[in-house]
């Protein structure tokens, strides 16, 4: 019976992703999808667009859609996969709170995307950058490590800065951009990736596989071992979009319900 367990999950996570879903391919401590009640995520699983995905302190996921691209999660982060469907799944992510990193994949050519925020508007073109809403207010910090990204405040009129590698932003709500605001010396990116491979080695230590770096390139898609065995496995959810007019509470310890 193990055996077949085994087999079984196997099948499951090598079937080719579809349009509009994102699988797990790492996760440690506390991650959830929310479907009526948060449910505990695990390597392999599929998230489809607009579910919200949920993130605790000890929490840490990537996922891969179907043209290849990666997005990692980080801890204490509430997230809705592909907010506002569209026929090219080209709205990539809506961070509602928390940190998120992104590598679009172009190897087939430009790869246009978008990533918003209460406050922002990400446009990408095949580039690495980090998205982060620090509260909630929307306060939205923009970095890139590859790549060009355009950044829009939707909150109020102004300039749309060119983020080129190593550039920095953040966008307050309610405060025009201009391009003096961008920071050119690339040692707030440097303080991030310090604190974002922090989150990788604890992620690491709990699922028992390797991670990213923090360079520029795409990180690998093999998935690894399952992490965070502690989660609760019991219950399963109504399978319901949550919409984004609020965000869901995000699990408590111990509360997830992967139903697997």
């Amino acid at each position: 019976m193990l055996l077949l367990a085994a087999i079984t999950a196997v099948c499951v996570s090598t079937q080719p992703i579809r349009n509009g879903f994102a699988r797990v391919t790492v996760e440690s401590g506390q991650v959830s999808v929310v479907r009526g009640v948060p449910q505990a995520l695990f390597v392999g699983d599929d998230v489809k667009h607009q579910e919200w995905i949920v993130t605790g302190h000890d929490g840490y996921a990537r996922f891969e859609v179907a043209d290849g691209s990666t997005f990692e999660v980080f801890p204490d982060s509430k997230v809705v996969f592909h907010d506002n469907p569209t026929p090219t799944y080209k709205d990539l992510l809506n961070v509602v709170i928390g940190k998120v990193k992104v590598f679009i994949q172009h190897l087939n050519g430009p790869n246009y995307n978008s990533v918003t925020t209460p406050t922002a508007v990400i446009s990408v073109r095949g580039t690495v950058f980090v998205v982060d809403v620090e509260d909630e207010d929307g306060t939205t910090v923009v970095a890139v490590d590859d790549g060009l990204v355009q950044v829009r405040n939707l909150t109020a009129p102004g300039a749309e800065p060119m983020l080129k590698p190593g550039d920095t932003i953040r966008v307050y709500r309610g405060q025009p951009l201009i391009s003096k605001l961008v920071d050119h010396s690339g040692l707030a990116r440097a303080a991030m990736r310090i604190a974002e491979d922090a989150i990788r080695v604890l992620a690491q230590r709990g699922s028992g596989v390797g991670l990213p770096g923090s360079g520029g390139g795409a990180p690998g898609t093999a998935g690894g071992a399952q992490g965070d065995k502690g989660k609760n496995t019991g219950g399963s959810g109504t399978g319901a979009s949550t919409g984004t007019s609020a965000p869901p509470p995000g699990p408590s310890s111990g509360s997830g319900s992967g139903g697997h």
